[in-house]
């Protein structure tokens, strides 16, 4: 039963984040320029997070986009210049786990907002397969 309630609520938000965005949802919005410094920000960024960060795989599937993510029960609206990335981190044994997608949405060259990775806990993975599908580096394990 709560399985079943999982997925439809899931099915849910991820059917929210594949409907176009309109431009009343967009107007006025600031992304800033297009990041310069993304790619230092983000190994910065991941840095402090893996198990291994000198290890690690790192893979910039795709430069900075704008993209707008909605507002939906468990996420909030988030914009900027969205880019895609691949993280394969050694796990505490020292092996590699594989690779994961993670989007990192950029706002006047920081990181605003983070989906997937090893601080993102349960839709987080979801958004970001989606998003990196947007954005044209689509997440195929």
């Amino acid at each position: 039963m709560r399985l079943a309630m999982l997925a439809t609520i899931l099915s849910v938000l991820l059917a929210a984040c594949a409907q176009p965005v309109t431009k009343e949802e967009t107007a006025g919005l600031d992304y800033g320029p297009k990041p310069v410094h993304w790619q230092k920000e983000i190994t910065s960024y991941l840095a402090v997070r893996l198990t291994d960060p000198k290890a690690a795989i790192v893979e910039f599937r795709t430069e900075p986009q704008q993209m707008y993510q909605r507002k939906v029960v468990f996420r909030d609206m988030h914009y900027g210049w969205a880019t895609c990335v691949w993280v394969n981190d050694k796990n505490t044994a020292g092996a590699y786990a594989g690779f994961y997608p993670m989007t990192f949405f950029f706002r006047h060259e920081k990181i605003v907002h983070v989906n997937g990775g090893p601080d993102d806990f349960g839709i987080g993975a979801q958004y970001a397969r989606s998003q990196c599908e947007q954005l044209g580096a689509p997440f195929k394990n």
